[in-house]
């Protein structure tokens, strides 16, 4: 006997009871198969929805990407440029423009770029690598930026590189 039918009332028939019973039975029978069926769905709802989100991850930055290919096409013209030409202020012309064309692309996506010279040195969006002694910048403003920072939504993507001052040293004189 297998869990899904179910066993048959002893003496049923033999008592009289109506066909009560049997339509119970089959009442039943329906809900169980109906539960099984929607438990199945469910589950495939979920795998369904667990490779919608790896395709997702998976492919997310697609539209970044086909517009940053442009730009590699560019700096293999460049580069080509370069090697024909003995003509550097063409190469630099060209390499200008796929930055300026590279910037574009990034801010479509989101990303801004920000400078820090001149402004009082903040933890969460610049990176002190150096202090510098200065006699004419305030202590802690920024006098020296290496690399500039990247915003991705407003969000620091990677904060500025710079160099902050320092006040001199009054015993050192």
């Amino acid at each position: 006997m297998d869990d899904t039918t179910l066993p048959p009332v002893p003496g049923a028939r033999d008592a009289g009871v109506p066909d009560e019973v049997e339509t119970l039975r089959r009442e039943l029978q329906d809900k169980q198969d109906r539960l099984l069926r929607a438990l199945a769905e469910t589950d495939n709802v979920r795998r369904r929805a667990q490779r919608d989100r790896e395709d997702y991850v998976k492919y997310a930055s697609e539209s970044l990407l086909r517009d940053l290919v442009p730009v590699l096409d560019n700096f293999d013209r460049a580069l080509t440029a370069a090697r024909a030409a003995s003509a550097a202020t063409s190469v630099v012309e060209g390499v200008e423009l796929i930055q300026r064309e590279l910037l574009r692309v990034l801010e479509r996506a989101g990303v801004s770029r920000y400078s820090a010279v001149g402004q009082r040195f903040d933890p969460a969006r610049h990176e002190a690598i150096a202090r510098v002694v200065s006699g004419e910048a305030a202590p802690d403003t920024v006098v020296h930026e290496t690399a500039p920072g990247y915003l991705l939504h407003g969000r620091v993507l990677r904060p500025a590189m710079v160099a902050v001052a320092a006040a001199p040293d009054e015993d050192a004189a």
